[in-house]
């Protein structure tokens, strides 16, 4: 196999004020991101969505493989029948197929199995994780660490997308099947995550939730 050529690492060192200062403001940032569920049908250019999607790309991924497809949504004949889909998956979860444990820890957030915001909001991002790929002639090749390369380029996304003022929500239905009879991908690609993209809509509000304290996340072994 010919090895991949190497080029000079574009790296600029920062001063330790600014690195300091960088982490706050987007610890910051971040901090104040919350998944909204109340959208706004204001329209989003697609130029925007297409920066934020080509940052979650960049993302590592095993072997350089970058097993993902993003699958950006905005017509609203293909969003209701998402909508459709989503919610018969949904009444099934809620009726019969989630625990009573697992309802338990639903039940503060008050969510159910109507979800308005497929239709109002003006993107979804349906996100597939490539099982395998093709290789010279139609071969099969095998992809690496797959889930973990997924979640850290949805990561980028969420983040990015945040950092572009827009408000998100991570909506995962089980099975996710329908998503790839609708989008038209292959069966190699399987739905991960179904990212809602948007202006939040007036008066929205959202649970009022408190983040774990740092002594609750982070082990120090120095």
């Amino acid at each position: 196999m010919t090895r991949i050529g190497h080029v000079p690492l574009a790296f600029a060192e920062l001063a330790p004020a600014e690195m300091a200062a960088r982490a706050r403001e987007f610890r910051a940032l971040m901090t104040a991101r919350r998944t909204v569920r109340d959208f706004s049908g204001r329209q989003v250019p697609r130029e925007l969505l297409e920066d934020c999607v080509m940052t979650a790309a960049g993302a590592p991924s095993g072997a350089n493989q970058q097993p993902w497809t993003f699958v950006l949504i905005s017509d609203p004949a293909t969003k209701r029948r998402i909508r459709l889909a989503a919610e018969e998956e949904e009444r099934a979860f809620y009726g019969d197929r989630a625990s009573a444990e697992w309802l338990e820890a639903l039940a503060p957030l008050g969510t159910d199995a109507d979800k308005p915001f497929l239709d109002e909001a003006p993107w979804l991002i349906a996100i597939f994780a490539q099982r395998w790929g093709e290789g010279p002639g139609g071969r099969r090749l095998k992809h690496y660490y797959v889930p973990e390369s997924v979640g850290i380029a949805t990561g980028f996304l969420i983040a990015a997308l945040h950092n572009a003022g827009l408000a998100t929500l991570t909506h995962t239905p089980a099975p996710m099947g329908f998503l790839n009879e609708i989008c038209g991908r292959p069966e190699n690609e399987k739905a991960t995550i179904l990212l809602v993209a948007g202006y939040p809509a007036e008066g929205a509000t959202v649970p009022d939730i408190r983040r774990k304290e740092p002594g609750a996340v982070i082990a120090w072994r120095t």
